[in-house]
Protein backbone atom coordinates (compact mmCIF):
# COMPACT_ATOMS: atom_id res chain seq x y z
CA UNK A 1 0.00 0.00 0.00
CA UNK A 2 1.40 3.39 -0.96
CA UNK A 3 1.78 6.04 1.74
CA UNK A 4 -1.25 8.28 2.14
CA UNK A 5 -1.08 11.78 0.68
CA UNK A 6 -0.40 14.16 3.58
CA UNK A 7 -3.05 16.72 4.51
CA UNK A 8 -3.47 19.14 7.43
CA UNK A 9 -5.41 16.40 9.25
CA UNK A 10 -2.52 13.92 8.93
CA UNK A 11 -0.43 13.18 12.03
CA UNK A 12 3.17 14.16 12.71
CA UNK A 13 5.53 11.19 12.89
CA UNK A 14 8.26 11.13 15.54
CA UNK A 15 10.79 8.39 16.21
CA UNK A 16 13.60 7.71 18.64
CA UNK A 17 15.62 4.74 19.84
CA UNK A 18 13.49 4.60 22.99
CA UNK A 19 11.52 6.87 25.30
CA UNK A 20 13.81 9.91 25.34
CA UNK A 21 12.23 11.39 22.22
CA UNK A 22 9.04 11.91 24.20
CA UNK A 23 10.61 15.08 25.60
CA UNK A 24 10.59 16.34 21.99
CA UNK A 25 6.96 15.24 21.64
CA UNK A 26 6.22 17.17 24.84
CA UNK A 27 7.57 20.33 23.20
CA UNK A 28 5.63 19.66 19.99
CA UNK A 29 2.38 19.21 21.93
CA UNK A 30 3.06 22.46 23.79
CA UNK A 31 3.76 24.35 20.56
CA UNK A 32 1.21 22.57 18.35
CA UNK A 33 -1.57 21.31 20.63
CA UNK A 34 -3.99 20.60 17.77
CA UNK A 35 -1.64 18.17 16.03
CA UNK A 36 -1.98 14.38 16.32
CA UNK A 37 1.27 12.49 16.89
CA UNK A 38 2.41 8.99 15.92
CA UNK A 39 5.45 8.17 18.06
CA UNK A 40 7.68 5.16 17.49
CA UNK A 41 10.26 4.13 20.09
CA UNK A 42 12.67 1.45 18.89
CA UNK A 43 12.96 -0.15 22.31
CA UNK A 44 13.98 -3.52 20.86
CA UNK A 45 17.22 -2.02 19.53
CA UNK A 46 18.03 0.74 22.01
CA UNK A 47 20.61 2.25 22.41
CA UNK A 48 21.63 3.51 18.99
CA UNK A 49 24.75 5.29 20.24
CA UNK A 50 27.23 2.37 20.20
CA UNK A 51 26.09 1.16 16.76
CA UNK A 52 27.70 2.07 13.45
CA UNK A 53 26.25 4.89 11.32
CA UNK A 54 25.26 2.37 8.62
CA UNK A 55 23.21 0.35 11.10
CA UNK A 56 21.59 3.48 12.53
CA UNK A 57 20.67 4.61 9.00
CA UNK A 58 18.99 1.25 8.40
CA UNK A 59 17.06 1.52 11.63
CA UNK A 60 16.05 5.09 10.76
CA UNK A 61 14.82 4.06 7.31
CA UNK A 62 12.72 1.29 8.85
CA UNK A 63 11.25 3.65 11.45
CA UNK A 64 10.46 6.23 8.78
CA UNK A 65 8.85 3.60 6.55
CA UNK A 66 6.61 2.55 9.42
CA UNK A 67 5.59 6.14 10.10
CA UNK A 68 4.85 6.74 6.43
CA UNK A 69 2.61 3.66 6.46
CA UNK A 70 0.58 5.48 9.13
CA UNK A 71 0.12 8.47 6.82
CA UNK A 72 2.28 11.07 8.56
CA UNK A 73 2.75 14.52 7.02
CA UNK A 74 6.22 15.15 8.52
CA UNK A 75 8.86 13.16 10.36
CA UNK A 76 10.85 14.37 13.35
CA UNK A 77 14.00 12.39 14.13
CA UNK A 78 13.88 12.85 17.91
CA UNK A 79 17.21 11.15 18.52
CA UNK A 80 20.57 12.89 18.36
CA UNK A 81 22.43 9.78 17.19
CA UNK A 82 19.89 9.05 14.44
CA UNK A 83 19.85 12.71 13.45
CA UNK A 84 23.62 12.71 13.00
CA UNK A 85 23.61 9.46 11.01
CA UNK A 86 20.39 9.59 9.02
CA UNK A 87 18.39 12.85 9.01
CA UNK A 88 20.00 14.19 5.82
CA UNK A 89 19.59 10.81 4.12
CA UNK A 90 15.90 10.62 5.01
CA UNK A 91 15.32 14.22 3.92
CA UNK A 92 16.81 13.41 0.51
CA UNK A 93 14.83 10.18 0.10
CA UNK A 94 11.38 11.06 1.41
CA UNK A 95 8.57 13.23 0.08
CA UNK A 96 7.56 14.60 3.48
CA UNK A 97 9.55 17.14 5.52
CA UNK A 98 12.18 15.55 7.79
CA UNK A 99 13.56 17.45 10.77
CA UNK A 100 16.35 16.40 13.09
CA UNK A 101 17.19 17.89 16.47
CA UNK A 102 20.80 18.94 15.89
CA UNK A 103 20.48 21.83 13.44
CA UNK A 104 17.75 23.65 15.43
CA UNK A 105 19.79 23.22 18.61
CA UNK A 106 22.93 24.55 16.95
CA UNK A 107 21.09 27.58 15.57
CA UNK A 108 19.73 28.45 19.01
CA UNK A 109 23.13 28.03 20.65
CA UNK A 110 24.82 30.35 18.16
CA UNK A 111 22.07 32.93 18.66
CA UNK A 112 22.47 32.74 22.45
CA UNK A 113 26.24 32.88 22.83
CA UNK A 114 28.01 36.15 23.57
CA UNK A 115 31.53 34.74 23.79
CA UNK A 116 31.52 31.90 21.25
CA UNK A 117 32.39 29.41 24.02
CA UNK A 118 29.73 26.70 23.70
CA UNK A 119 29.44 23.45 25.62
CA UNK A 120 27.63 20.35 24.40
CA UNK A 121 26.66 17.37 26.53
CA UNK A 122 25.34 14.13 25.05
CA UNK A 123 25.73 10.39 24.82
CA UNK A 124 29.05 8.89 23.80
CA UNK A 125 27.71 8.21 20.30
CA UNK A 126 26.46 11.76 19.76
CA UNK A 127 29.67 13.34 21.01
CA UNK A 128 31.80 10.92 18.99
CA UNK A 129 29.91 11.83 15.81
CA UNK A 130 31.02 15.48 16.06
CA UNK A 131 27.63 16.50 14.64
CA UNK A 132 27.05 19.40 17.02
CA UNK A 133 30.62 20.62 16.60
CA UNK A 134 30.21 20.69 12.81
CA UNK A 135 26.77 22.32 12.94
CA UNK A 136 27.95 25.01 15.35
CA UNK A 137 31.11 25.81 13.41
CA UNK A 138 29.19 26.10 10.13
CA UNK A 139 27.25 28.96 11.68
CA UNK A 140 30.03 30.42 13.82
CA UNK A 141 33.44 29.43 12.44
CA UNK A 142 35.27 31.04 15.37
CA UNK A 143 33.23 29.13 17.95
CA UNK A 144 35.10 27.19 20.58
CA UNK A 145 33.05 24.05 21.14
CA UNK A 146 33.64 21.87 24.19
CA UNK A 147 31.88 18.50 24.10
CA UNK A 148 31.39 16.24 27.10
CA UNK A 149 29.83 12.75 27.00
CA UNK A 150 27.56 12.12 30.00
CA UNK A 151 26.42 8.49 29.69
CA UNK A 152 25.18 8.06 33.27
CA UNK A 153 22.63 10.86 32.93
CA UNK A 154 20.42 8.63 30.75
CA UNK A 155 19.77 5.94 33.41
CA UNK A 156 19.29 8.65 36.03
CA UNK A 157 16.54 10.20 33.90
CA UNK A 158 14.89 6.86 33.18
CA UNK A 159 14.88 5.88 36.85
CA UNK A 160 13.54 9.26 37.92
CA UNK A 161 16.70 10.05 39.89
CA UNK A 162 16.88 13.63 38.70
CA UNK A 163 17.72 15.22 42.02
CA UNK A 164 19.38 14.29 45.27
CA UNK A 165 22.99 13.72 46.19
CA UNK A 166 23.72 10.87 43.75
CA UNK A 167 22.42 12.77 40.72
CA UNK A 168 24.19 15.95 41.83
CA UNK A 169 27.56 14.24 42.30
CA UNK A 170 27.36 12.48 38.92
CA UNK A 171 26.24 15.63 37.10
CA UNK A 172 28.93 17.74 38.77
CA UNK A 173 31.58 15.25 37.67
CA UNK A 174 30.53 15.76 34.06
CA UNK A 175 29.78 19.49 34.21
CA UNK A 176 32.58 20.91 36.36
CA UNK A 177 35.14 20.70 33.51
CA UNK A 178 32.77 22.72 31.31
CA UNK A 179 32.26 25.31 34.04
CA UNK A 180 36.05 25.67 34.28
CA UNK A 181 36.16 26.46 30.55
CA UNK A 182 33.91 29.48 31.07
CA UNK A 183 31.27 28.55 28.51
CA UNK A 184 28.19 30.77 28.27
CA UNK A 185 25.87 28.31 26.45
CA UNK A 186 25.29 24.62 27.10
CA UNK A 187 23.44 22.45 24.59
CA UNK A 188 21.46 19.57 26.11
CA UNK A 189 22.42 17.18 23.34
CA UNK A 190 20.38 14.17 24.49
CA UNK A 191 16.60 13.95 24.68
CA UNK A 192 16.81 12.56 28.23
CA UNK A 193 18.56 15.62 29.59
CA UNK A 194 15.57 18.02 29.79
CA UNK A 195 14.39 15.93 32.75
CA UNK A 196 17.61 16.94 34.52
CA UNK A 197 17.42 20.57 33.43
CA UNK A 198 16.77 22.06 36.91
CA UNK A 199 19.79 20.21 38.32
CA UNK A 200 21.99 21.16 35.36
CA UNK A 201 20.91 24.79 35.65
CA UNK A 202 21.81 24.90 39.35
CA UNK A 203 25.25 23.45 38.69
CA UNK A 204 26.06 25.67 35.70
CA UNK A 205 24.67 28.86 37.24
CA UNK A 206 22.63 31.72 35.77
CA UNK A 207 25.41 32.96 33.48
CA UNK A 208 25.13 29.84 31.28
CA UNK A 209 22.15 29.62 28.92
CA UNK A 210 20.77 26.11 28.47
CA UNK A 211 19.57 25.16 24.98
CA UNK A 212 17.01 22.37 24.58
CA UNK A 213 17.12 21.22 20.93
CA UNK A 214 13.67 19.63 21.35
CA UNK A 215 12.04 22.99 21.99
CA UNK A 216 13.87 24.52 19.04
CA UNK A 217 12.82 21.61 16.80
CA UNK A 218 9.17 22.09 17.76
CA UNK A 219 9.42 25.76 16.79
CA UNK A 220 10.99 24.87 13.44
CA UNK A 221 8.33 22.21 12.80
CA UNK A 222 5.62 24.82 13.34
CA UNK A 223 7.19 27.01 10.68
CA UNK A 224 7.62 24.16 8.19
CA UNK A 225 4.00 23.03 8.51
CA UNK A 226 2.73 26.59 8.32
CA UNK A 227 4.67 27.31 5.11
CA UNK A 228 3.35 24.13 3.51
CA UNK A 229 -0.24 24.72 4.54
CA UNK A 230 -0.23 21.58 6.71
CA UNK A 231 -1.19 22.98 10.11
CA UNK A 232 -4.28 21.31 11.55
CA UNK A 233 -6.89 23.86 12.50
CA UNK A 234 -9.50 21.50 13.92
CA UNK A 235 -11.00 22.35 17.28
CA UNK A 236 -11.49 18.69 18.24
CA UNK A 237 -8.77 17.20 20.47
CA UNK A 238 -6.16 15.21 18.51
CA UNK A 239 -5.64 11.48 18.97
CA UNK A 240 -2.09 10.30 19.60
CA UNK A 241 -0.58 6.89 18.93
CA UNK A 242 2.39 5.48 20.82
CA UNK A 243 4.26 2.49 19.41
CA UNK A 244 7.25 0.53 20.72
CA UNK A 245 9.19 -2.27 19.07
CA UNK A 246 9.52 -4.14 22.39
CA UNK A 247 8.47 -4.01 26.06
CA UNK A 248 5.38 -1.81 25.62
CA UNK A 249 4.51 -2.03 29.33
CA UNK A 250 7.93 -0.70 30.32
CA UNK A 251 7.57 2.01 27.66
CA UNK A 252 4.20 3.02 29.11
CA UNK A 253 5.68 3.07 32.60
CA UNK A 254 8.42 5.52 31.57
CA UNK A 255 6.39 7.53 29.06
CA UNK A 256 4.46 9.60 31.55
CA UNK A 257 7.68 10.85 33.14
CA UNK A 258 9.13 11.96 29.81
CA UNK A 259 5.91 13.26 28.27
CA UNK A 260 4.53 14.98 31.32
CA UNK A 261 1.16 13.26 30.95
CA UNK A 262 -0.01 9.65 31.26
CA UNK A 263 0.12 7.25 28.32
CA UNK A 264 -2.57 4.59 28.67
CA UNK A 265 -1.99 2.46 25.59
CA UNK A 266 1.14 1.44 23.67
CA UNK A 267 1.06 -0.64 20.51
CA UNK A 268 3.88 -3.07 19.78
CA UNK A 269 5.23 -3.19 16.20
CA UNK A 270 8.40 -4.90 14.98
CA UNK A 271 9.77 -2.68 12.20
CA UNK A 272 12.85 -4.76 11.35
CA UNK A 273 12.88 -5.26 7.60
CA UNK A 274 10.00 -2.80 7.21
CA UNK A 275 10.20 -1.53 3.65
CA UNK A 276 8.98 1.81 2.49
CA UNK A 277 5.95 1.19 0.26
CA UNK A 278 6.46 2.24 -3.32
Amino acid sequence: MAPLTPSPASPIGVFDSGVGGLTVVREILSRLPAEPIVYFGDTARVPYGPKSPDIVRRYAREAAAFLLSRGVKAIVVACNTATAAAADTLAAELDVPVLGVIEPGARAAVAATRTGRIGVIGTVGTIRSGAYDHALRRRLPEARVYAQPCPLLVPLAEEGLVDGDAARLIAEGYLDPLRALDIDVLVLGCTHYPLLRPLIARIMGPAVALVDPGAETAAELHGVLERRGLLRGAATPPAHLFVASDAPLRFRELAGRFLGRPVTEVERVDVEGFDRAA
